[in-house]
């Protein structure tokens, strides 16, 4: 009774684990080897590896695919400065630091489609914010239409999501700076060391396990953008992310066959970024 009474105190969260997470994803695994339309019911039919085949000679998963590669690398870049800048700030004690510290973690509490409205009003085409103030201070003659141009988007995204995860990743950062024995400092003082010379042999190589965490942390967001990209552009073709064209073809197409097939792709290329970043700090220890 002793061994088994663990087992009964976890059976609550074990039942709820496996109804509300273990059964979807094998049901949507299922669902990836068949035809299943619900604009057509009775043609429900099992298909193999179809679903997967034509998802892979889609241009349209292509540009999907291309358009978050394209926001990940903007991410990775602006956000992994960021989170470190900010981390550093935070790091100075003074009076200030628990209030600044509490300001920055504003941003992450913000939920997702919020901080995406507040930014659409920024870049709006036509006279958001940011083009009056240009049309202000006269750099421009007439309003920029940024968000209508896929590139233009593809870093506004990744700036609107950088917002939103920096602070939580500086957090991350934070505690691995503050982590840091302040005798390693000391000693390098005595030794006559300078500042860029104590970040770049003690901080840097010691914040390394919390900048890797750091790194998954933007990837898998950089990976999932979904609604600050549906508010600043909506659902159109040419500006859709992985997850924009997994919602359209699984619940506006009502295709739930090939958008569990694109889940399952989605779900393998995180698996595997995950999976090398882990290799990589194994590999540091």
């Amino acid at each position: 009774m002793k061994k088994a009474k663990p087992y009964l105190f976890l059976s609550p969260m074990l039942v709820i684990m496996g109804v509300f997470v273990v059964y979807p994803i094998i049901r949507t695994l299922l669902y990836s080897f068949y035809r299943l339309k619900l604009t057509d019911p009775t043609n429900v039919r099992y298909i193999g590896w179809e679903n997967y085949r034509v998802i892979l000679h889609s241009a349209d998963f292509y540009r999907a695919l291309a358009n978050s590669a394209y926001i990940l690398a903007f991410v990775l870049i602006l956000g992994l400065g960021a989170s470190l800048v900010v981390a550093l700030m935070l790091n100075r004690q003074s009076r200030l630091s628990p209030i600044l510290t509490a300001i920055a973690i504003i941003p992450w509490a913000l939920p997702p489609i919020v901080n995406g409205i507040i930014w659409q009003f920024i870049f709006y085409p036509g006279y958001g914010l940011l083009n009056k103030l240009l049309l202000s201070f006269g750099f421009i003659t007439h309003p920029l239409a940024l968000t209508n141009q896929r590139l233009t988007l593809m870093a506004i995204a990744a700036l609107v999501l950088v917002f939103r995860v920096v602070p939580f990743c500086a957090i991350l950062l934070l505690a691995g700076l503050q982590a840091i024995p302040h005798e390693l400092y000391e000693a390098s003082r005595v030794d006559g060391a300078n500042t860029r010379q104590n970040f770049t042999y003690i901080t840097l190589p010691l914040l390394l396990p919390h900048l890797t965490v750091v790194l998954i942390q933007l990837t898998m967001a950089g990976l999932n953008i979904f609604d600050e990209m549906v508010a600043l552009s909506g659902y159109r073709l040419e500006s859709q992310t992985l997850l924009v064209y997994n919602y359209m073809n699984t619940f506006s197409f009502l295709n739930f066959g090939y958008g569990s097939a694109i889940t399952y792709l989605i779900m393998i290329l995180s698996g595997l970024i995950g999976f090398i970043y882990i290799k990589s700090m194994a590999g540091e220890d």
